[in-house]
């Protein structure tokens, strides 16, 4: 079991180190998702809790939202596959950061019933499916194609690793403001962060530099 974990953390070191050196951009891109995820991560954990001490929403209409949100997740999915065919992955993937920052404000300013609740969780779970469906799909073009699995790993790996600062950071302003409200408002610095970040990685370099063929995508 040691030789096996030693493996694993030598493994997961070549492959940063491989990144580092050899596909820059991919990793700019990978810091940029770890960032912008945690904040959706947290936008998930935390909306239960969010709707049933703020606006009093009973367990069992918490449960049906949640069962609503992964069934519109998924024509989300393929709603921004759809835009990303048009406009180019990232630019999707942009555009539905700056739809999960407006989801938090309106949560923050306006979100007062169960009826607008239920409005929100539809527009959050269309980006739910559609920022993670293409931002897998948009690092699986970024990466060497013998390699995916050790990339993926990586990029599972660094996920978890990192999922636990978002909801710090909300637990932190909770404790800060005593307001689920003002916290909640405060994760948009994980999607603005995440955002600009994006912003600098250059889709084609990063392609290229995985020695794959950036002809047909849409950039």
């Amino acid at each position: 079991e040691a030789n096996l974990f030693t493996h694993g953390i030598k493994q997961i070191w070549h492959t940063f180190g491989a990144l580092w050196r050899q596909y820059p951009m991919t990793l700019r891109y990978l810091i940029a998702y770890l960032v912008y995820n945690d904040g959706i991560q947290t936008v998930i954990v935390v909306s239960a809790a969010f709707a049933a001490d703020e606006l009093g929403v009973p367990a069992q209409t918490i449960l049906i939202l949640v069962l609503m949100i992964q069934f519109v997740a998924f024509g989300g999915a393929l709603l921004f596959g759809r835009i990303a065919k048009r406009i180019g992955a990232k630019r999707a993937i942009m555009i539905s950061l700056v739809i999960w920052s407006a989801i938090v404000i309106f949560a923050y300013l306006f979100l007062a019933n169960t009826v607008q609740l239920f409005i929100m969780g539809a527009v959050l779970a269309l980006v739910l499916g559609g920022s993670q469906a293409l931002s897998r799909s948009l690092f699986s073009q970024m990466i060497p194609a013998e390699h995916e699995a050790e990339y993926f790993g990586f990029y599972e790996i660094s996920e978890r690793g990192t999922s636990w600062l978002g909801t710090a950071a909300f637990a932190l302003a909770v404790q800060l403001t005593g307001s689920q409200r003002i916290a909640i408002v405060s994760l948009i610095i994980f999607f603005v962060v995440g955002l600009l970040l994006l912003s600098r990685v250059d889709v084609r370099r990063a392609i290229v530099e995985a020695g794959n063929d950036p002809a047909g995508v849409v950039l």
